[in-house]
């Protein structure tokens, strides 16, 4: 008979992730350093499914959901989770922000896009395939315009995302297939953030 026992999530490895994202970046800003070290610091918080609090991996059926786990009190840098329902997809958006993409569950699509001198969008190579545990960076200094979807038609997929800033207040734009931008800033999917803070329990 299968066990009943919830297990709690393991919150700590979230904690020791932010906490170390801060330690980096009060050592540097040097962007091609925090997306060297930061993705090295990703990679290994995905290469875990055992951490993630249900309530920040819940897809909603009409749209993907951002959640913020955590915003750095100078809002230096944003953690959240992206949950896409089956088939999910983004427009084409930029980011304005350097960035790190790590998938947790499932895989995504990424298709990259860069401008014509005239201001119109072209893809950029093939469309990229992120597995699980696999990680990709974005800026406006690496290529910041791309379109991502959940890389199945039948099962939710769930990235974590690092963003050097409060990526739910940037103002950022989305883009029609003739590059025009529209306005847009994210906000999240919830009001209430996960406390990595509580260190009561063996794992909390």
């Amino acid at each position: 008979m299968a066990s009943l026992v919830q297990h709690r999530p393991r919150l700590d490895r979230l904690r020791d992730f932010v906490t170390g994202i801060g330690t980096l970046l009060d050592r540097t800003r040097d962007e091609r350093s925090l997306l060297e070290e930061g993705s090295a610091a990703l990679g290994r918080l995905v290469a875990h499914d055992d951490w993630l609090p249900e309530a920040y991996a819940a897809p909603n059926p009409d749209r993907y959901s951002q959640y913020l786990l955590h915003c750095d009190s100078r809002e230096r840098f944003s953690v959240v989770s992206f949950v896409w329902g089956p088939g999910q997809a983004t427009p084409i958006h930029d980011h304005r922000v350097w960035g790190l993409v790590g998938v947790l569950r499932g895989a995504e699509l990424s298709e990259r896009f860069a401008r014509y001198p005239d201001g119109g969008l072209h893809a950029v190579g093939a469309i990229e395939r992120l597995e699980a545990g696999e990680v990709e960076a974005v800026s406006p200094s690496v290529g910041d315009i791309h379109r991502v979807s959940n890389a199945f038609d039948d099962r939710v997929s769930i990235s974590i995302h690092l963003y050097g800033s409060n990526i739910g207040a940037v103002e950022r734009a989305i883009y029609d297939a003739a590059g025009t931008p529209k306005r847009f800033v994210s906000g999240y999917a919830n009001a209430v953030l996960p406390n990595l803070w509580d260190r009561s329990g063996a794992t909390a």
